[in-house]
């Protein structure tokens, strides 16, 4: 169900240095320099999901309205939840006819490389993350030329017994053209073949020898530097690896998980890593799987491997491990698998160079716009005391209505590797009520029978700095999210905790 797309851009410009108005006397405040840096701020609307309901068919598109480049440093994606993954794009704004806002995918023919190779990928969220910053190496960027769009393709996930509406927002920092270094091309590596087996453990490694597919498509040798790496797994996904493969930097790790945690978890290289002399890289996933059946490729409840890279490159690559995967042994209790990697190289496109005499020159361009100011992030806001709860008020209704899907679904409180050693997949009303905090300087219990405001667990969920016994500002939950769950949900955990906290 989709409601209330607001098509709000707003541009906030912003002056690097000075202020004051110009005048005639040689007395007054001097104008303030020129703009170096702005930003442009897009609101999608909402989109409400029914319980349990899963969407993967679904695309969204921003027309800029841009009649010059853009050259973006940092990408900002927010939204309020439900958001598994996305992948997004410019594109020229032609491709895709039709108007702004969602649509889905296979009426206007969307395709992921295709979309690449027309314009280029400008960003990836992390799996189930809620508020993630994209911020490259000063002076690196991701070029948009002139009258082009942004394009999405989301998967939209609501693993809870209720009704969830969730809200996106995507913000774009731009950069003045003469402080532009480099324009980055994205390139992805991908293991497909995954067969990971019931209740077990598994890795999956490839070694993709980039250095070939570069030099057979750019014809010139290998001399990639890498900016940005981001995995991608979901639920059951435990550790990722990615290093490097020959050259005076051989076995040199670039970036390394050993959790699944819905934080945004791409990283930025600065400096950049020079793969000049390397042969490529290889990248490992692994996964533990508690279930009775094995696990493969795809979305829902199965898993996947790919990592986004953007770097300093002449051409566009896209390599796989696509079927061969085999198990080569059992390490410590860990099923190792591997397979052959393959890849394809594509010149970037024409558009994608760096910026003209012309632009550098000039004043910073931001496109026009009409709409009023929103800020780049969705805004939180403590949830108030006196609100009104959602019935039923019980314990049975808050696990399944937040613990399930904002705590357990995001492995910050399951019983694999419980954050604060917390888990919410039990005795949930035992490992609660009474219970001390083992992850904040407070003498307050979990969660204490008739006393919300004396209960840990509503501090957490009902403000968004929560504050310990000393002061300090803790993070708030759900994790790394922008803004608090539906007052509703927060009046019924406080109507709970005031109605003796039960073990209902």
């Amino acid at each position: 169900m989709r409601r209330g797309f607001a098509l709000l851009p707003v541009l906030w410009l912003v002056a690097c240095g000075g202020s004051g108005d110009s005048g005639s006397s040689g007395n007054e405040t001097p104008p303030p320099p020129p703009a170096t840096v702005a930003a442009v701020t897009h609101d999608f609307g909402e989109y409400t999901l029914d319980p349990g309901q899963e969407v993967s068919s679904q695309c969204v598109a921003w027309t800029l309205g841009n009649e010059k480049s853009l050259y973006v440093s940092t990408v900002t994606l927010s939204n309020g939840g439900a958001y598994h993954h996305s992948n997004w794009f410019v594109v020229p704004e032609d491709r895709y006819p039709g108007p702004d806002g969602f649509f889905r995918c296979s009426e206007r023919d969307f395709d992921e490389v295709a979309s690449a190779v027309a314009g280029t990928v400008i960003f990836a969220q992390s799996t189930q993350s809620q508020i993630e910053e994209q911020k490259l190496a000063t002076g690196a960027v991701i070029k948009i030329p002139p009258r082009h769009k942004v394009v999405a393709g989301i998967h939209l996930l609501n693993p809870t017994a209720r009704t969830h509406t969730t809200a996106l927002r995507m913000s774009l920092g731009l950069v003045h053209p003469k402080d532009v270094k480099v324009v980055l091309a994205p390139f992805r590596l991908s293991y497909l073949d995954l067969d990971i087996p019931p209740r077990s453990e598994a890795h999956f490694t490839s070694d993709c020898d980039l250095a070939s597919v570069y030099e057979q498509a750019a014809k010139k040798p290998f001399d990639l530097k890498l900016y940005w790496v981001l995995p991608h797994y979901h639920y059951l996904g435990n550790h990722f690896r990615v290093s490097v493969i020959g050259g005076p930097r051989d076995g040199e790790v670039i970036h390394g998980l050993d959790t699944f945690n819905a934080e945004a978890n791409g990283k930025a290289l600065d400096p950049p890593l020079d793969l000049t002399g390397a042969r490529g890289l290889r990248f490992t996933c692994g996964y533990g799987n508690p279930r009775d059946e094995s696990v493969g490729w795809g979305i829902g409840d199965q898993e996947m491997c790919v990592m986004l890279g953007f770097a300093d490159s002449a051409v566009l690559m896209d390599a796989s491990m696509v079927d061969g995967n085999q198990v080569v042994g059992v390490e410590e209790g860990i099923v190792k698998n591997t397979g052959p990697c393959t890849g394809i190289g594509l010149p970037k496109n024409a558009a994608q160079t760096m910026p003209s005499q012309e632009e550098i020159e000039a004043a910073l361009y931001v496109p026009e716009s009409d709409a009023g100011e929103i800020p780049p992030a969705l805004t939180c806001v403590d949830a108030s005391s006196t609100g009104l709860s959602e019935p039923p008020v019980t314990l049975t209704s808050i696990r399944e209505t937040v613990f399930d899907g904002g705590c357990t679904f995001q492995a910050c409180h399951d019983a694999q590797a419980p954050a604060g050693n917390l888990d919410l997949t039990g005795d949930v009303h035992a490992a609660l009520v009474n219970q001390p905090v083992v992850t904040a300087a407070t003498d307050l219990p979990r969660v204490q029978p008739g006393d919300p405001e004396g209960s840990w667990l509503y501090q957490l969920l009902s403000k968004c700095e929560p504050r310990d016994d000393a002061g300090r500002v803790l993070a708030h939950m759900p994790r790394n999210s922008p803004t608090l769950l539906d007052p509703a949900v927060v009046a019924k955990i406080r109507a709970w905790i005031e109605g003796g906290a039960l073990p209902n």
